[in-house]
């Protein structure tokens, strides 16, 4: 059962918030000052939860060195003020608060920059809920969810895989858990798509942060 995990892994972007305007107001800043036209906005969801580089490279099919150039220019405007056009969704602190109080320990495995994931958690006052932070380096390496997860395991102790659960929105966050032999809950209310995350058979799915509560609390 998803409650008797101890040990829980949380993505950020699309889990615990919704970063939806900092992200596409950074991905459109990056796409002006480059001078790139795109055509179809709607696609830009797609950059919110994988790496960013591979996001980049893929949708305009950049060099690695083009595509690192373009997330250093998102960051011109994330850094300043992407990071804070951000929403927590309704019913996170309740969540954590709960699951503290239940002893549960609480990581984020996000492939946002650590540093980046520090300052939103502080910014939103649950910095004091998250026992650690599983993030990527600031040089672009540790993105995979796969590196990530096995990160995550590894800060805290290598314990047994029952005792972990990562919980994200994305097709990456459950590939990612399988990967390293961890059980999985997708959260629908993110931003995956639906035919691609369950082609990788999530354990557990929820659809509101009522029903993740139900799903994670004893």
């Amino acid at each position: 059962m998803a409650n008797k995990a101890s040990i829980l892994l949380f993505d950020l972007d699309g889990t615990l918030t919704d970063p939806k305007e900092g992200i596409l107001n950074s991905v459109h800043y990056a796409l002006k000052k480059k001078g790139i036209t795109e055509n179809y906005p709607e696609e830009l969801l797609r950059f919110i939860g994988p790496p960013l580089h591979l996001s980049f490279k893929n949708r305009y099919h950049l060099s690695d060195n083009d595509a690192f150039e373009m997330v250093r220019i998102f960051r011109e405007y994330f850094a300043e003020k992407g990071i804070f056009e951000n929403t927590l969704y309704p019913g996170i602190i309740e969540l954590l608060t709960e699951l503290k109080n239940q002893n549960k320990t609480i990581s984020l495995a996000t492939a946002k920059p650590t540093h980046f994931a520090k300052q939103v958690i502080e910014h939103f006052k649950i910095a004091p809920f998250v026992d650690f932070i599983a993030g990527a380096n600031a040089d672009g390496s540790r993105t995979d969810k796969k590196e990530i997860v096995a990160y995550a395991k590894e800060i805290s102790g290598n314990k047994s895989d029952s005792e972990y659960l990562m919980i994200g929105d994305r097709e990456y966050d459950i590939l990612g858990a399988h990967f390293n032999k961890v059980k999985a809950c997708w959260v629908t209310y993110g931003y995956g798509e639906e035919a691609i995350v369950l082609k990788e058979k999530p354990e557990y799915i929820c659809q509101t942060v009522s029903a993740l509560s139900d799903l994670l609390l004893t």
